[in-house]
This record gives C-alpha cells, structure tokens and sequence, in this order.
C-alpha cells in the first residue's frame, strides 16, 4: 500500500508515503489517522516520503474536509524525505495554515525531525 499509518509511542504516528500518491490511497489515510484522532485525542505525525513519486497529477487535491475536520488535532507534522520534495510538501501540507507547526527534514536528518516532534 502507498500509504501506512502506524504508531510509533505516545501521540506520535509514523505516516509513509510510498510511490505515487493517488488521492483515494489518501482519502483511506485520512479515514486511519481520523479513527486514531478519536481513539487517542491529538497526535503529531513524523511523515516519511519512500521512494516518493508525488501526488497523482490529474486529481483536484483541494477539497479540504479532513484538514477542516481534523486539522487542529494534529499538533505538529515533521515531513521526512529528499530535498527536491520539501516546497511541494510543505505546500501539500498546508504549512503555514494550520495550527500546529510543520518543519521538513531531509532524509540525514531523521533523528532532528523525531527529536522536534518531542518538543
């Protein structure tokens, strides 16, 4: 799957980006992280882009009904992966929008992006 939701300790969850985002893979990610939200209350996510091709490119990416819906519960979102992804995501992202701050990391810097997410 090009998406995987998992929990790594506390409200910190572990989101991978794998491949070519289409957007029903991201809606079924959006439903995973919705269900945890509920369970555990706000979470900070550590997004982790492997071997990443981008968001599929035919696809409207504006509807906004998560972000809405869920977009002050996540409190921080550290994005991981190579230099040539970091406008497009923290544009992807909504950087600078939501509430809760989001930083992006390159793939060396790892350990910084779990370490700011703790803060």
């Amino acid at each position: 799957m090009p998406i995987t939701l998992q929990r790594e300790r506390d409200n910190i969850y572990r989101l991978e980006l794998r491949a070519l985002l289409r957007q029903a893979d991201l809606r079924q990610g959006e439903k995973e992280l919705a269900a945890e939200i509920a369970r555990v209350g706000p979470v900070r996510l550590l997004v982790v882009l492997l071997e990443f091709a981008g968001p599929e490119r035919e696809v409207e990416w504006e509807q906004a009904t998560f972000y809405e819906a869920h977009g002050d519960d996540i409190e921080r979102i550290a994005i991981v992966g190579p230099e040539r992804w970091r406008v497009e995501m923290l544009m992807f992202s909504a950087a600078g929008l939501r509430k809760g701050a989001v930083e992006y990391f390159v793939e060396s810097a790892a350990s910084e992006a779990r370490a700011w997410l703790s803060a």
